[in-house]
């Protein structure tokens, strides 16, 4: 199907949003109109511009407040209609969006407005236009769909028709079934947004926090299959609202809303990109560092060993268990310190996943590599994490580990398994694109967000996830977008025993991030110990939660440039621990006040 984008959706002039719109892929776009009226180029231009670009002109929006007024007042806004009428022809647009009436001078009277709506459709046929009708959900009197429709069908003109916002539909709680009585050649024209569950004045939750399909808690999917079951043949629209999206760089949220849309028409069965290849665990974390002592020093009080070097780079790999970490070294070091740059995450199907990846918008990168060396393929995350398809010990397929060769050191036996999870603190305006990216390209699924408490403000996060749990990542942004300590990414560490996996993370020289005492004293009022078990915690700095599937204990090192480790002991435990955030937050926060960095 064609898709569409309004204008309102993107930030910057309309220019810089035509061409985010075209490069994204979209077919075309709504013209809102504020966004042309602040536009230096005339309509000739725009339209010109657009015919450059790709894009056709869908709909020109919005004509507020026409309907079901007094006679008087009718006849200005047919006034106003001529002039918008005239500016349509020369953008080249054939359809204009007409909301329902919010005018404190708006009648009750569903007669009224259908006759004044089929004088209003008179002129625009004239005029070459279609009236596409919306309900608004905030509308005087007039705020859900099935009532528009009553509206239209009684006005009985060509040149009218309805406009279904999924938005105003779903933040109402109206049951979108009915839509499917709505003959398809009457539903002109169809935008779409989700949104988070909010309990909030509908207009400011509209305003602010739509999103786009498959970020919110919204069935659009369901709603669209509705739609497509009249036989409405139009472009699938977004309209998206969004403070964030309002400052973000047009172009990646232009990419962002084009992969809502083509995971969109995958659901609703009208688009087949390559079948999703879901990651079954982690094969690697690949660390960058400029200095790569303090590194190396962390991980071997870890447990760590180095066991393995690249054979053309300065890259080492050091391993503990099932789980392995790559310290690069190398000039394409980022200059702000040791970081979490790469993930190697293990598919049964590589080149699938990488294909999956590319029909989503997200092209496998370039890269250098020596001829010898396996040719990995990886997409970048919304953070800017590069993604490798790994399949380790795949003999049938390209290895990671044999562009390494060993160095004959022992692995160190310390209690740690496996990577548990991964922590990746997303830019302040990639949080929803980031979960869309992992749960569609990658096809995790996505869990509850979770605000968090900090000490200057909130954090929110979401998990993604395998099904059977093999794989872990959280999604969070931090409260303070300059703040490196709520910015810091961190790699979990799997143990069966975190009490003595931190003893001798201690006994090496590890410093753990120390805890408060407040911390433990609120502990034992809320849980029952053995005895000596709440003060080996507390010597040790060890947090402890449980939910109704088992417990869960974990630590923290200190950070090392913006990364840091947690230890975890899963007992049966499903969570990451989110009731013992705002402490881990709070205690990052007393540790960097008191050391300068």
């Amino acid at each position: 199907m064609r898709t569409s984008i309004a204008t309102v959706s993107l930030s910057g002039s309309l220019t810089e949003k035509l061409t985010a719109a075209s490069r994204a892929g979209f077919d075309g776009v709504e013209i809102f109109e504020n966004d042309l009226l602040a536009s230096p180029l005339t309509p000739e231009e725009i339209r010109a511009r657009c015919e450059d670009l790709g894009l056709t002109i869908d709909l020109y929006q919005p004509m507020r407040d026409i309907e079901a007024v007094p006679e008087e007042e009718f006849a200005r806004n047919l006034r106003r209609a001529r002039h918008k009428f005239e500016l349509m022809r020369r953008l080249g647009a054939d359809t204009v969006l007409v909301c329902s009436s919010v005018s404190p001078l708006g009648i009750d009277d569903d007669a009224l407005a259908a006759e004044q709506l089929s004088r209003l459709a008179d002129l625009a046929r004239d005029s070459g236009v279609r009236v596409a009708y919306e309900a608004l959900a905030w509308g005087r009197h007039v705020s859900t769909y099935d009532h528009a429709w009553r509206i239209v069908e009684t006005a009985g003109h060509s040149a009218l028709g309805t406009c279904l916002d999924s938005f105003h539909i779903l933040s109402r709680g109206s049951d979108p079934k009915g839509i499917a009585d709505i003959p398809g050649e009457k539903i002109f024209f169809l935008q779409l947004a989700d949104a988070p569950l909010l309990a909030m004045d509908v207009l400011q939750w509209s305003r602010h926090y739509r999103c786009f399909p498959g970020q919110g808690g919204f069935d659009v999917a369901g709603l669209v299959q509705h739609v497509l079951s009249t036989g409405y043949d139009g472009p699938l629209s977004l309209e998206v609202f969004n403070d964030v999206f309002r400052q973000a760089e047009a172009g990646p949220t232009a990419v962002d809303a084009r992969r809502s849309l083509l995971v969109l028409q995958e659901e609703v069965g009208v688009a087949a990109p390559p079948a999703p290849v879901v990651p079954t665990g982690v094969a690697f974390a690949e660390l960058v560092t400029p200095d790569a002592e303090p590194v190396q020093a962390l991980l071997r009080a870890l447990g760590f060993a180095r066991t393995a070097r690249h054979r053309s780079k300065p890259v080492h790999l050091w391993q503990q268990g099932e789980a392995r970490l790559l310290v690069n070294t190398g000039p394409a070091v980022r200059r702000d310190g040791t970081q979490l740059a790469a993930i190697g995450l293990e598919f049964p199907d590589p080149p699938a996943a990488a294909r999956r990846a590319e029909a989503l918008l997200a092209p496998v990168l370039p890269r250098r590599r020596a001829l010898e060396d396996a040719p990995l393929d990886a997409v970048a995350a919304p953070d800017g994490t590069e993604l490798f398809f790994c399949a380790t010990d795949r003999p049938e397929l390209p290895n990671w580990r044999a562009d390494f060769e060993e160095t004959g050191d022992a692995e160190q036996i310390a209690g740690v398994t496996r990577i548990d999870h991964l922590a990746l603190v997303q830019p302040w305006h990639h949080f929803d694109e980031a979960t869309l990216f992992h749960s569609s390209v990658l096809g995790l699924r996505a869990q509850e967000s979770v605000d968090v408490a900090d000490p200057y403000g909130l954090m929110r996060s979401r998990a993604v996830t395998n099904d059977d749990a093999g794989i872990r990542i959280a999604l969070s942004v931090g409260a303070a977008p300059t703040d490196d300590t709520v910015h810091a990414q961190h790699i979990a560490l799997a143990t069966d025993d975190v009490v003595a996996a931190a003893r001798r993370f201690v006994e090496a020289g590890g410093r753990l991030l120390p805890i408060p005492a407040n911390y433990y004293d609120d502990l034992a009022a809320r849980f029952e110990f053995a005895d000596g078990e709440l003060e080996t915690y507390r010597e040790l700095g060890i947090l402890y939660d449980r939910d109704a599937h088992g417990e869960f204990r974990h630590c923290y090192t200190r950070t090392v440039g913006r990364v840091f480790f947690e230890l975890v002991q899963r007992d049966g435990y499903r969570g990451y621990g989110a009731q013992n955030a705002p402490v881990r937050l709070a205690a990052q926060h007393i540790v960097k006040g008191l050391t300068g960095g």
